[in-house]
């Protein structure tokens, strides 16, 4: 078999793993390595290698690698809590900056839990025991969930019957993961459990820094969104894909639908309602990462203002660039246009300044071929009854608005932060929440493939991490844009969008990864989803222009 490494071309006669095969690399990397690709297929590193291929490895300096050392801590989570608490039941309920929450439905959390649950865990992964993959039969799989009375892997019984079904297992521990994970359980050495709120924290590097446990950083409005969302979805019985499915196939997903979209239609009023009852504000600054739903938010925020008496007008900060030729560059060479001084801060700031005293300002249009701003006329002047609304990533850095009184601004944050869990230890990331949406809008209005997509995704990541999450916290309040039944509807779209990507292309990894994920839900039909809903900045057919 001839296998492909870097530049190394290989040559082996006999079966071997990954580990085997490239045991020297693997001892002498940087970073810890916790998994691979073979043939653009993420694999752990005691796949056995039985055809000709490429690997490529795969280290905690990126954020498959991150992931994957994420999901083998939840495994060992789920180890160590059912040797702790083996009456209880745990579930991982959504992920905080490098955390993951979670809580204990029939059981207070204590100092005490949390102190075994670390000392077990630490215990598990002191031993590097081997983490394996056995394939089950779904009668197999079955038998072994009710001989252990837990409410996981009920996903796996909805697939085809001549369907094989993977579990992983580590001494006397089984489950069934969604995911790659590394192949023993010392690699995942750096961790911590601690208590928060009325559960914990399941705390673990960054790729940015993977040597190292990040300084503990608060975000309790996020995790307030967050709870009140995923309370809500548990007094609906729908926090599952597993409770979604069934709904679909019972015919309640309308029902569902309605009181998501009608929860959606709720805090948006409340949202305007706040606004309305200080006066002062003149200013609402809107921010949030890609593919959240900001436009839609932004018209629907709009018609409750109207209800209100407060008219919206509407400014573009990318009317407001400075000159390409001052257009700061990042550490390749390129224009950096998501730096905050890609943005003439000066000009920006003398305008909002002198609308809000009353005054008449003529607007810029930037002409992005020529790299300048153009002026053709557009006047504006603010009335008593309107508020300037403004959209963009450094909306809720005080930097890009630095001349207006904070009483004056109001700012929302506004992300797809889901709470749809596969099961009680395997969640949906609201990161692949937003690319799965982006993926289709790509596709329905800008021509992109998804192959393009995931391609340039981790560029719009780092911008978000250095951009727009810092300042989460700054937010007067926090929107949650997700639907608990829209992967269902984006699937349809997503998928066959996802399979043109080939195996010989580097993005088929995460494209089949996606792929794996959104085949657990039955498909839910788009003329399902009413005309106002956010969902249709993504698969077209509303009521808004974008």
């Amino acid at each position: 078999m001839k296998i492909q490494y870097k530049d190394k071309k290989l040559e082996i006669e006999n079966e071997a793993t990954i580990k085997q095969l490239l045991e020297s690399e693997i001892k002498s990397s940087e970073h810890e390595v916790v998994a691979a690709t073979f043939n653009n297929n993420y694999e752990n590193l005691n796949y056995k290698i039985k055809k000709d291929g490429e690997i490529k490895l795969i280290d905690l300096s990126t954020k498959a690698g991150m992931r994957i050392y994420r999901n083998t801590l939840i495994y060992i989570l789920g180890m160590a809590f059912e040797r702790v608490c083996p009456k209880s039941k745990m579930t991982v309920n959504y992920q905080l900056t490098n955390s993951m929450f979670c809580d204990i439905d029939n059981e207070e959390v204590t100092e005490e839990i949390v102190q075994k649950l670390n000392d077990e865990m630490r215990n598990i992964v002191e031993k590097d025991l081997q983490i394996k993959q056995v394939i089950m039969t779904r009668e197999e799989a079955k038998k072994l969930y009710d001989e252990t009375d837990t409410s996981k892997g009920r996903l796996q019984y909805d697939l085809e019957e001549n369907q094989k079904i993977y579990m992983y297992y580590c001494e006397d521990y089984y489950n069934y993961c969604y995911g790659t994970l590394a192949d023993r359980t010392g690699v995942t050495k750096i961790f911590e459990i601690i208590k928060y709120s009325d559960g914990f924290l399941m705390r673990y590097p960054s790729s940015n820094a993977p040597e190292q446990m990040p300084k503990l950083i608060q975000t309790k409005k996020l995790a307030w969104a967050l709870d009140e969302y995923d309370d809500i979805h548990k007094i609906l019985n729908m926090n599952t894909v597993y409770k979604l499915n069934i709904a679909v196939e019972n015919n309640d997903i309308k029902d569902v639908i309605m009181l998501d979209e009608a929860l959606h239609e709720k805090k948006i009023a409340n949202i305007a309602d706040d606004i309305a009852k200080n006066r002062n504000i003149k200013m609402i600054l809107i921010a949030g990462p890609s593919s959240s739903g900001k436009t839609t938010f932004a018209q629907r925020l709009g018609l409750q203002l109207r209800i209100n008496k407060i008219k919206p007008v509407t400014i573009s900060v990318d009317n407001y660039f400075v000159e390409r030729n001052q257009t700061p560059k990042d550490e390749d060479g390129k224009y950096d246009f998501e730096n905050i001084d890609a943005i003439d801060l000066p000009l920006f700031n003398e305008h909002l300044t002198r609308l809000l005293n009353g005054e008449e300002v003529e607007m810029p249009e930037f002409d992005f071929l020529a790299g300048t701003k153009r002026y053709k006329g557009k006047k504006l002047r603010l009335e008593k009854d309107e508020v300037l609304v403004i959209e963009g990533i450094h909306c809720l850095n005080d930097k890009l608005t630095n001349s207006i009184p904070k009483d004056q601004k109001y700012k929302v944050y506004i992300s797809a932060l889901t709470v749809l869990n596969m099961d009680r230890y395997n969640r949906i990331s609201s990161t692949d929440t937003r690319l799965v949406r982006r993926i289709v809008r790509d596709y329905q209005f800008r021509g992109y493939s998804a192959k393009q997509t995931i391609a340039t995704w981790y560029m719009v990541n780092r911008g978000e991490e250095k951009n727009i999450f810092p300042y989460q916290e700054n937010a007067n309040v926090i929107f949650n844009t997700s639907l608990i039944y829209e992967l269902g509807v984006l699937k349809n779209i997503a998928v066959p969008l996802l399979e043109e990507i080939t195996p010989e292309e580097p993005e088929y990894a995460e494209a089949r990864r996606l792929i794996n994920m959104l085949k657990y839900l039955k498909t839910i039909p788009a003329e399902y989803v009413p005309a106002n809903s956010l969902i249709k900045e993504f698969v077209g057919g509303g009521n808004f222009k974008y």
